[in-house]
């Protein structure tokens, strides 16, 4: 049943479904995704169905729907991008994961290098701190699916009864302050820390950023290779620790 005020299709589809998928479409176009599948060799010599880009906001489309099971996801990404003209089959779960294995992680990777970027503006609240850009980098965990590969690669965290129930990865990413846009990331192994995922992370740091961080990053050489790119780290500590030299803070 749909919310008050949540206007839905005859069929019982949010009309907001649709919206998303074109919010998709629009932040990741359909050229730039063809061409980030030719640039890492996943279109295949022959046609096969789902193609390669429509598993591409497939696996984008999953993080709007996370909610939903894969074929409820193909549904309303098969609605959302048709044109009118012509049917669309919905995938099996099967089928799905098969496409899904044959396209790989190597092109969401660089379509999210090619396309997240800071998005705000001088007039973004927020945004901006005196002369400064304000960002902030932060460590978090994702837990996965239970699978051997990724129990291996990847490990579990450790609880009071034992094991966690999945395994997790840990993500380090800078993110935009006033906009939450994340626009670098690096995931790693969980028994990897979060000081030695960051380093790659600080790669997409710029001149006239202040980079906020807690006391997990305050070190030497992370202060340097936040430095080496250009902008300002203001990394919090403890009691004892002197004020920062960026902002006096």
């Amino acid at each position: 049943m749909a919310r008050a005020g949540q206007v839905q299709s005859p069929a019982g589809e949010r009309i907001s479904d649709r919206i998303a998928i074109g919010v998709l479409t629009q932040a990741f176009p359909p050229g730039l995704v063809d061409e980030v599948i030719a640039e890492t060799g996943r279109g295949g010599k022959r046609s096969r169905l789902p193609p390669a880009r429509v598993v591409v906001y497939f696996v984008l489309a999953m993080c709007l729907f996370f909610g939903q099971g894969y074929e409820e996801v193909a549904r309303l990404l098969g609605e959302g991008l048709g044109d009118g003209r012509r049917s669309w089959r919905v995938p099996t779960t099967a089928a799905i994961g098969r496409a899904r294995r044959r396209l790989g992680g190597e092109p969401l990777k660089v379509l999210f290098a090619r396309v997240c970027r800071p998005l705000a503006v001088p007039e973004t609240t927020g945004a901006r701190h005196r002369r400064w850009h304000l960002v902030a980098v932060d460590g978090t965990t994702l837990d996965l699916a239970d699978t051997e590969a990724n129990d291996a690669h990847f490990g579990r965290p450790g609880t009071g009864c034992g094991i966690g129930a999945f395994p997790q990865a840990r993500v380090v990413a800078p993110t935009e302050c006033g906009t939450h846009a994340v626009f670098g990331a690096e995931v790693g192994a969980l028994s990897v820390g979060e000081q030695a995922l960051s380093r790659q992370p600080f790669a997409h740091l710029r001149e006239g950023m202040l980079l906020l961080a807690d006391r997990g990053f305050y070190g030497f050489e992370l202060w340097q290779a936040a430095r080496a790119s250009g902008a300002d780290p203001c990394c919090g500590g403890s009691a004892r620790t002197p004020p920062c030299r960026s902002c006096g803070s």
